[in-house]
């Protein structure tokens, strides 16, 4: 898949995750306040961060495709990453909203929920589900961390709206004295939504400080290199993350009695067949290395 088409599959997604959570918060909020369920309301917060989260989503990832330039001339890869720590933000915001009114909700007595709610409740977990199938789906085809953090979203979302399913059906069951269920699951749900943060904002720290973690890639570099023309082996290669986009450091070992030129050549044979191979691939700079052993012969 090419730069262009990632992008605009990512930007496609990121529409979706917009028009569904602009829904589902307005859904959530007139349920909560009518059928009495502080934990559909904090659902409904939740939703509301998800909305502007997903909005600075599209933002990173127009951005983060802007072609190189003088200033950047590895591109603006990294606005990425660090737009994923501004969604962990909202996360974080919205997970601290939820918690601070639930413990208020628990020491305030109010109404019990209506049972009308859990028929909603049902279908929108089914829909959040289904929306990070989706979403997490398209950013495994676009190599995006902050669409990978927006479809966590979708997830959180569902958990959320689990725990105010599992509450309110408490307080429905048990009756008078336990309208505080649904409280409490909204509170449990809040340090769910914190967990996830931290499951979203670690990788996106591993692609800031180029931490190695992409074995796969490098296997799969190495064999498309043994098949080139006049390389014998590879030695260091080094991968690092930018948006969509692997940037790739490759030692190749050729004959050593061969010519500067020739030995030019390879390289740009084997940086012509790894891009063309692995399109995910954006700088491969490759450097020739004399092969040892053909050197004696």
């Amino acid at each position: 898949m090419t730069t262009s088409s990632n992008e605009q599959t990512a930007i496609k997604a990121t529409y979706f995750s917009i028009i569904g959570n602009t829904s589902l918060a307005i859904i959530k909020g007139l349920t909560g306040y009518f059928g009495h369920s502080y934990a559909l309301i904090a659902d409904a917060i939740e939703s509301t961060a998800d909305i502007f989260s997903s909005i600075l989503v599209l933002f990173g990832i127009k951005y983060s495709n802007k072609p190189a330039d003088k200033n950047h001339p590895y591109g603006h890869g990294r606005a990425e990453p660090l737009v994923t720590f501004l969604v962990v933000g909202f996360l974080i915001t919205s997970a601290s909203i939820i918690a601070y009114e639930s413990i208020i909700n628990i020491g305030t007595p109010h109404d019990l929920p209506k049972s009308w709610i859990l028929f909603i409740l049902g279908t929108i977990i089914i829909w959040k589900e289904i929306s990070f199938q989706i979403v997490i789906k398209k950013s495994k085809e676009t190599n995006s961390s902050s669409l990978k953090a927006d479809a966590w979203h979708h997830r959180s979302d569902a958990i959320t709206s689990i725990a105010a399913f599992i509450g309110i059906s408490v307080a429905l069951f048990f009756g008078k004295g336990y309208e505080a269920a649904d409280d409490w699951a909204a509170l449990f749900a809040s340090g769910f939504i914190v967990y996830n943060s931290y499951l979203i904002f670690r990788p996106a720290l591993g692609e800031i400080m180029d931490e190695h973690v992409y074995d796969d890639l490098v296997d799969e570099i190495r064999n498309v290199s043994d098949k080139v023309e006049g390389v014998i082996n590879t030695e260091k290669c080094f991968i690092r993350k930018s948006g969509m986009k692997y940037h790739v450091d490759l030692h190749a070992t050729v004959d050593a009695n061969i010519t500067v030129k020739q030995g030019h050549e390879i390289s740009h044979l084997l940086k012509d067949t790894l891009r063309l191979e692995i399109p995910e691939l954006g700088h491969v700079l490759i450097h020739i290395e004399p092969d040892e052993y053909k050197a004696e012969e």
